[in-house]
């Protein structure tokens, strides 16, 4: 009987590895281009002789740092549903703010003016009408979820900013628009009434 001991002779030539695909296996970034001949992003070529890759993120996955979807629906029942949804922004930082300021003028200030009065310059041209003053009393009394209900899906003259500014941007300029507006008049009649005792 005899018996027979086998290893690696040296370290910087290890043996076989049984299946080096597992071991080491190729890491793909989502973006990055592939290979034509080997990958294919049509749906239709499925099960072919190419490997299916999917750029699309997952339905229903959000991004790091992106809020929650906004779900309401764009009827009259979404929008009287909005007025109790609250701005999940508390506070803002001055670089923040400053930024939201960008926003607005960029996105809304051509209509509704530097300040909120409905003034811009599309306003003013005389070609679009009914251009809301945000400094009225009805809006300053509006909700920030109805703002943004109407930010999202667009309300009488305005089109929709969802594909101009994200979910947090338009949270961030309604914030802005507040700081546009007068206080309400209960508040500012309250504090008032402080002030005189």
């Amino acid at each position: 009987m005899s018996i027979a001991f086998f290893s690696c002779d040296s370290k910087r030539q290890p043996g076989k590895i049984y299946m080096p695909d597992m071991a080491y296996s190729r890491a793909y970034e989502t973006y990055a281009e592939r290979d034509s001949s080997k990958f294919t992003s049509d749906p239709s070529m499925r099960g072919g002789s190419k490997i299916y890759y999917d750029n699309n993120p997952v339905s229903g996955s959000i991004k790091r740092g992106e809020m929650f979807p906004y779900h309401l629906p764009n009827d009259s029942n979404g929008y009287k549903m909005s007025a109790s949804v609250v701005n999940p922004l508390a506070d803002m930082t001055e670089a923040e703010m400053k930024e939201a300021g960008r926003l607005y003028n960029i996105n809304c200030a051509i209509c509704h003016g530097d300040k909120g009065a409905g003034n811009g310059p599309l306003s003013t041209s005389g070609k679009i009408g009914g251009i809301a003053n945000l400094t009225l009393d009805s809006y300053v009394k509006m909700t920030d979820g109805t703002m943004f209900h109407s930010i999202t899906y667009g309300k009488n003259n305005m089109g929709s900013y969802a594909s101009q500014i994200d979910r947090k941007q338009r949270w961030m300029v309604i914030k802005y628009i507040r700081t546009l507006q007068p206080k309400p008049a209960a508040a500012t009649m309250a504090t008032d009434s402080v002030k005189t005792k």
